[in-house]
């Protein structure tokens, strides 16, 4: 059994050859590669990725980068391809095909039959000489000097730079289409990547009750609505505007500094000018408040100012913002 030392060294000595691989991939970033980013811009069909074994599983990734940032794109195993699923692939669509040797059986069989198709072939490889690159009308160079592999046997290194030129061609591709951030959201709907870039304070506030006292209500008034409300404060309100704000923390301060709480108000215990958040706001923004002042809750306002709410963290919590 090998020392924890040991175990760390050779997980280190992976990391780095890695790293050193990808650092010299980058002197691979050409005019081909370029020319493969305008290629699919101007393509009318999507990007059908290919690949048989480790590959093929490296291709399944990019496809789910490439959807995700605005470039239709679908799987097609190797194998399967000349077992019927060669049927899916239609005329105005590219292919990338992706291999480390470029001369594998099921690659040799399927090159002849998309070139009769007539679609682009993109060579994903890591042998500029093998049959697929020369058989490819542009080329992708992942080269790599030899696998992380002791044995240089399993795809390590070749399926770590198959990984990072798709998603160096997924973003060079999502530039070029000024993809937003709106964008990205419209795609993830439903999960938190989604969520950071869409939900917005009115979403959350909507759900909570709107406390509020004015100036003059008894300071036990105040308790009772704060235990009521269940937000942890409360705003002080003049009319419809905000005044101030009274928090579990004012109460406890209010304590410790009068003998007799019989007397005071709202507007004598409150905190003057408290942090405010518009509704129209993103809801991790609100977050990144009251992580940067140390709070738990914002008063929520509206384009004049009006208190129109409040937010707390565990809303946050809730939604999976943090």
């Amino acid at each position: 059994m090998k020392s924890n030392s040991e175990i760390k060294n050779i997980a280190t000595a992976v990391l780095t050859e890695e790293a050193a691989a990808l650092s010299q991939l980058t002197a691979r970033i050409d005019d081909g590669f370029a020319a493969v980013v305008q290629a699919i811009i101007r393509l009318k069909g999507r990007v059908v990725l290919t690949g048989i074994g480790k590959s093929a599983i490296i291709a399944q990734k990019i496809v789910a980068t490439l959807n995700s940032t605005g470039t239709p794109a679908i799987f097609m195993h190797a194998a399967d391809a000349i077992h019927g699923d060669l049927g899916m692939i239609q005329s105005d669509d590219l292919v990338i095909a992706i291999s480390k040797s470029g001369n594998t059986p099921e690659i040799k069989v399927l090159v002849p039959l998309l070139k009769q198709t007539g679609n682009q072939l993109v060579a994903m490889v890591g042998n500029a000489d093998s049959y697929l690159a020369q058989q490819a009308a542009f080329v992708l160079d992942t080269t790599v000097e030899k696998e992380a592999c002791p044995h240089n046997l399993a795809p390590t290194t070749s399926t770590t730079a198959q990984l990072a030129m798709g998603d160096a061609l997924a973003i060079a591709l999502l530039e070029c289409r000024s993809f937003s951030d709106r964008d990205f959201a419209r795609f993830h709907p439903g999960g938190v990547l989604g969520k950071r870039l869409y939900l917005k304070v009115a979403d959350l506030a909507e759900q909570n009750s709107k406390p509020s006292v004015m100036p003059d209500t008894p300071v036990k008034e105040v308790i009772v609505a704060i235990t009521r409300h269940r937000l942890g404060a409360v705003a002080v309100v003049a009319g419809n505007r905000l005044a101030g704000i009274v928090t579990d923390g004012d109460i406890r301060r209010m304590l410790e500094k009068y003998s007799h709480i019989d007397q005071l108000t709202a507007g004598q215990i409150m905190s003057q000018s408290p942090k405010t958040v518009r509704r129209d706001e993103l809801a991790v923004n609100a977050f990144e408040l009251m992580r940067r002042h140390n709070i738990t809750q914002l008063l929520v306002v509206n384009d004049d100012q009006v208190y129109d709410g409040i937010v707390h963290l565990h809303d946050l919590l809730r939604e999976g913002i943090i």
